[in-house]
């Protein structure tokens, strides 16, 4: 007897209730039940722009972005567009070389900064951090690999590697060997492992993402440049969360005047429809890497360049040099920061607020612990590691703002959206954090109002 299959035309007559059963079914359990204690499971069901919609028909703001996907929003129409016109192209065909991946790495040759030239193309962050990796090894003949205390590059076994927390990291030793981390920021601690000469690569995020959105200071990033070139080491900018106009320019790494050796990106090559990951790199450093006809396929990818993928990032250039976002995100960035600033001289919870362009994070204080013990306890527990997505969940829920926290440091929540985002827009959001902060002015109060699972699912009650 053949097995009951859902199909495409089952998706729009799914319940949240039985969405949320497959996902805990035949996904994952425990995020099934994270998402569901902050009420994270809402069944969203169509979304353009900088909006989405859930199946009630209500309308929320995705100040997400994709971690930095979205920079054109959702379904943006000229990638629809774009994927249309190859529709009937061959999207996989390994005896050509690809006009539209070619035509792609042409693009990138013409936006990125300095000699970069080659591009190698994969799926994902972490699949160029992979390449990054590997391409340092053989070009350098040197092994180490030195990247930044509570950095994130990545969950893959070479990517977690030089990711900077050891919560992702435990269970999973032995890592790659020779990868070593130091403060970001810090360019003596660099120095101190760079003397040694058998450094292959310096793997850094411009800004911090997952760390918690934090910029380093000014002239880090051309001080550990000029380092990498005093002792032979490759600088390999991850721009995976950066790049594409996000920070104010169209690569983060550009706000110091600094080319890197290898270049990662990913996220927004896509046009937030189509998985894209790539290196790109010197013609000088691909050929000794990969030059001749012994060596040009010591590193592939099956789908890396496809039609597909590679037509989203052509139009996903081609929006964002035409509408010049970039520089939108510089200034739409500067108003929101400025907000929030505001904010954070009313509200004590409210630590730091930091970013570049449309990268901001907000980091809470731990408030000491109060009443209701054990209450108050619990909130605070659960806080060591979720307070960011407490303030989350009672945004999405009181007032349908879409954010979340940041990994590496979860008192901190993210404000991402598209690119394409407007004033009004931003002040909607501004005025949903004033209330928020208005109304629960410790963290208590953000354990009472973040969504009615939270204290049941806290003190073991049955929803």
């Amino acid at each position: 007897m053949r097995k009951e299959l859902l199909t495409i035309s089952d998706l729009q007559g799914l319940s949240r209730e039985q969405a949320r059963e497959n996902f805990r079914m035949y996904m994952n359990p425990g995020l099934a039940t994270l998402m569901g204690l902050l009420d994270f499971d809402k069944l969203f069901v169509r979304a353009e722009g900088v909006r989405v919609w859930d199946r009630d028909g209500h309308c929320y703001l995705d100040f997400v972005g994709g971690y930095g996907s979205l920079n054109l929003g959702h379904n943006h129409p000229r990638v629809l567009e774009a994927l249309r016109q190859v529709s009937t192209m061959p999207n996989l065909l390994q005896v050509s070389m690809g006009a539209a991946a070619g035509a792609l790495a042409h693009n990138l040759a013409k936006i990125t900064p300095g000699k970069l030239q080659n591009t190698f193309f994969c799926n994902s962050g972490a699949e160029a951090i992979e390449g990054a990796i590997k391409l340092a090894r053989i070009a350098t003949g040197r092994s180490a690999i030195v990247s930044c205390r509570s950095g994130f590059h990545g969950k893959t076994m070479g990517s977690l590697s030089v990711s900077g927390r050891e919560k992702y990291q435990k269970g999973f030793e032995p890592l790659l060997p020779a990868c070593s981390v130091v403060d970001f920021g810090d360019l003596n601690q660099l120095e101190a492992f760079l003397r040694s000469g058998e450094t292959a690569a310096f793997v850094v995020e411009p800004i911090q993402g997952e760390g918690g959105i934090v910029v380093p200071p000014e002239g880090y990033l051309r001080g550990a440049l000029q380092l990498c070139q005093r002792y032979g080491t490759l600088f390999v900018a991850d721009e995976i969360q950066t790049g594409f106009g996000r920070t104010g320019k169209m690569f983060a790494c550009e706000h110091e005047g600094v080319v890197p050796d290898i270049l990662c990106l990913a996220k927004a090559l896509g046009g937030g429809i189509m998985p894209v990951g790539a290196i790109v790199t010197t013609q000088e450093l691909w050929n000794k890497a990969y030059g001749g006809i012994e060596k040009c396929l010591l590193h592939t990818s099956t789908f890396g360049g496809n039609t597909w993928a590679a037509a989203a990032g052509i139009a996903t250039i081609e929006v964002l040099l035409e509408e010049n976002l970039p520089g939108r995100a510089a200034e739409l960035g500067e108003y929101l920061l400025a907000g929030l600033r505001g904010l954070q001289e009313r509200f004590p919870l409210i630590r730091e607020v930091r970013g570049r362009g449309l990268l901001i994070g907000i980091e809470f204080e731990q408030p000491a612990k109060g009443v209701l013990a054990k209450v108050a306890g619990a909130v605070n527990k659960l806080a060591e590691e979720y307070l960011g997505a407490m303030v989350a969940g009672v945004l999405l829920n009181r007032y349908r703002v879409i954010s979340v926290y940041t990994l590496n440091n979860p008192n901190v929540i993210r404000l991402e959206p598209p690119l394409i985002v407007t004033r009004e827009e931003i002040d909607a959001v501004l005025q949903a954090l004033e209330e928020t902060f208005e109304k629960n002015r410790s963290l208590l109060g953000f354990g009472l109002s973040a969504g009615k699972t939270v204290l049941s699912g806290l003190l073991g009650r049955k929803k």
